[in-house]
């Protein structure tokens, strides 16, 4: 009985609440999409593709080095965070590079030097807590370099 009490008192809650927002017109403004005030990359198709499937191998790496560090496998560890260092790092074409700010450049090349340095720790080290501070440290680069910029190609026209 004591449940289905708590269940009946949940949901006045939740009808309570939801009045409470239907009768407030200025929280819809609260969720109102913000205006996005980030730098914007203007890229080709093509060019635009390449970065991000870069973000998704980052992603995919860092997704397996959470999975081996939570095992610990630390050999695994080091194996996806080498094969995000350096040796990914590929020729970016001159008029992709001419494009992407400097700070941008830097941010990425920094980025593949953490996953180096990561991979050599998880190695010598052997010591998770200290490859998690490592992760944390470059991924907050990540969510940096995601909130100062933006990629858009240019509308192409299709008439011709």
């Amino acid at each position: 009985m004591k449940s289905s009490s708590l269940s009946i008192a949940g949901a006045w809650l939740c009808l309570a609440f939801n009045h409470a927002l239907a009768a407030e017109p200025h929280h819809a403004a609260h969720h109102a999409p913000a205006t996005d005030t980030r730098s914007v990359l203007t890229l080709t198709p093509a060019e635009r593709a390449m970065i991000l499937e870069e973000m998704r191998l980052f992603l995919a790496g860092v997704q397996t080095m959470t999975g081996a560090l939570a095992k610990p496998d630390m050999a695994a560890v080091a194996q996806a965070a080498r094969d995000m260092g350096q040796k990914m790092v590929h020729e970016v074409p001159p008029a992709l590079r001419a494009k992407l700010p400097q700070e941008f450049r830097q941010q990425g090349f920094s980025v593949h030097r953490d996953f180096d340095q990561i991979a050599l720790d998880a190695d010598s080290l052997q010591d998770v807590s200290h490859s998690l501070n490592q992760l944390s440290a470059t991924l907050q680069k990540c969510v940096s370099c995601h909130a100062t910029y933006q990629i858009q190609t240019p509308f192409l026209d299709d008439s011709h």
